[in-house]
């Protein structure tokens, strides 16, 4: 039944049954119309307007469920859906408006790898070229400068040290741009490797006190998977670093039934009320390409709390004679857990 007639039926039931009250009823109208009359026709136009109401509420619920579904829907939320109640056209509108949230996500999703995936490839690019073009011309003219300072007159040799110097400086500022736009160690020594590099690069003068754990065993992950976990990682630490500001930063990777957990936690100012930045948003959309939970929320005692679970790889069949096992933490520092305090 549509909802025009619904509501239509609804009204007439409630008109035919007080018309069935004045004709079949004791109460008579007079003219003119006595107090009591007027008394008892008020009450009646009151109790058929009050049950009008509930019932008109009770029809249209659905609709309002389905207004605040739609003002609250957030596509890098993914899996929120109304209910479907209700009869008729409302659950129809209710079934459109699921179905459509199902092809936003998925053409989100589609879009949003494509447009990582050329990040990715920009980035891999742009390192590439600092590290080849660049860095081996500053190589270049440190090597030139060193030549030159050798045969020069004092005065003219301690400028050209200071200029040797400051060369060797920026060489290792587009060296170090070059590891976070593409990290050479991710893909050379692992996840693990490559997140307690990330916390080696933390700057000195920032006064904040790092630790990392990491499980002694990990599951086989795919090179998205890390990338992603890394990628999060090394936006929560340049936020605490740049915004939080934090004494002390925790990072902790362990094995999940069907996955691995990365989180981060600080003690710094924590999630205020503003809206989330670009930086949060980009975590949540590499979360989604992978499949992973991403959750942000205030830290038990004050700061900020990163949590994302990410599924690990399918486990392939190990040939005869072979076995495959965890990558070897290959960073420095030796034992699983390790604390650095930077000054």
């Amino acid at each position: 039944m549509s909802l025009f007639w619904r509501i239509f039926l609804l009204n007439a039931a409630v008109l035919l049954a007080a018309t069935s009250m004045l004709l079949l009823g004791p109460v008579t109208v007079s003219a003119p119309v006595v107090l009591t009359e007027a008394l008892i026709l008020a009450v009646g136009l009151a109790a058929m307007l009050s049950a009008n109401a509930a019932l008109l509420r009770v029809g249209l619920a659905p609709l309002q469920r389905l207004n605040r579904a739609m003002t609250t829907t957030d596509l890098l939320r993914p899996g929120r859906r109304p209910d479907v109640s209700g009869h008729g056209e409302v659950a129809g509108l209710i079934t459109a408006f699921n179905t459509m949230l199902d092809r936003l996500e998925a053409e989100r999703a589609t879009s949003a790898a494509r447009a990582l995936s050329a990040q990715e490839g920009e980035r891999r690019r742009i390192a590439q070229e600092l590290h080849d073009e660049v860095g081996q011309t500053l190589t270049a003219v440190l090597l030139e400068l060193k030549s030159a300072a050798k045969g020069a007159p004092p005065g003219l040799a301690e400028r050209l040290h200071q200029v040797q110097e400051t060369t060797r400086g920026g060489l290792d500022e587009i060296r170090r741009i070059a590891r976070r736009l593409r990290p050479g160690v991710l893909d050379e020594l692992g996840l693990r490797s490559a997140l307690a590099s990330l916390l080696a690069e933390v700057p000195a003068g920032s006064g904040l006190s790092v630790a990392r754990r990491f499980d002694p065993e990990l599951p086989r992950l795919t090179e998205d998977v890390e990338l992603v976990l890394y990628r999060v990682a090394q936006e929560a630490v340049t936020n605490t670093v740049r915004h939080a500001g934090a004494r002390h930063l925790d990072l902790s990777l362990r094995r999940l039934p069907g996955g691995v957990e990365l989180r981060l936690r600080d003690d710094g100012r924590g999630v205020d009320a503003a809206p989330e930045g670009a930086g949060l948003r980009g975590m949540r959309e590499r979360a989604l390409l992978i499949g992973a939970t991403l959750q942000v929320g205030e830290a038990p005692g004050g700061g900020t709390e990163i949590c994302l679970s990410a599924p690990a790889a399918p486990r392939p069949v190990d040939p005869p004679g072979e076995r495959t096992g965890p990558a070897p933490d290959l960073a420095p520092g030796g034992p699983r857990t390790q604390h650095v305090t930077l000054p």
